[in-house]
């Protein structure tokens, strides 16, 4: 599997040296870094080429980098039932930068691409319809940045006095917050059931 996987990614730099930043095989997966900027055209020829034939779009995510200057790589994973492969390809991307959207190759991009926005909040030029699919409207921030805060910006709770959901921002009162980091085994004076038949044993 390993050598025609070398085989295919030779084969498609070469075809396409103009969008092939690099490539690599690793756990029996061919990975593949793609220019932003001629995504579209590379995606189309992934389906339509004969050799390669990866008709059926599996995902679309993102990886979040906060320290690179393209921070985020858009991952996109297809399979080729044909020659029964799967490909990987990364697209790295600065904050401000948009992507192609490739709903036109893969009409199946829709979502994903709308959930990617929602989560990262990573923008595909082109896309027909770009807005969230997993959060509440008015939602503030993108949840799977590494700088969104655990606990959200904002509660979201059912007020029985004014009867309706309201919003408001996240309020942690530190009183309430206390740990003591014991373990559950250090310190107790009871003994656990089957405890006893230790004690006696000795």
């Amino acid at each position: 599997m390993t050598q025609a996987l070398k085989e295919l990614g030779g084969h498609i730099e070469l075809k396409r040296t103009d969008c092939v930043l690099g490539w690599d095989v690793t756990h029996d997966e061919l990975n593949i870094n793609v220019a932003p900027s001629n995504l579209r055209g590379f995606v189309d020829f992934l389906k339509t080429d004969s050799t390669c034939r990866f008709s059926s779009l599996v995902d679309i995510t993102a990886v979040d980098y906060p320290q690179r200057p393209k921070r985020f790589d858009v991952v996109y994973h297809f399979l080729s039932m044909y020659q029964n492969h799967r490909i990987r390809l990364r697209v790295g991307v600065r904050e401000d930068e948009m992507v192609p959207s490739i709903t036109s190759v893969h009409p199946s991009a829709n979502w994903f691409e709308r959930e990617v926005f929602d989560m990262f909040g990573i923008l595909f030029s082109g896309h027909p319809d770009l807005r969230r699919i997993l959060t509440d409207y008015g939602f503030r921030g993108h949840p799977l940045r590494k700088d969104f805060p655990t606990t959200g910006y904002t509660e979201v709770r059912y007020d029985e006095e004014q009867k309706r959901v309201v919003y408001e921002p996240v309020s942690l009162v530190q009183e309430y917050r206390q740990f003591d980091f014991m373990s559950p085994w250090e310190g107790a004076e009871y003994v656990l059931p089957g405890d006893e038949k230790k004690q006696g044993a000795k």
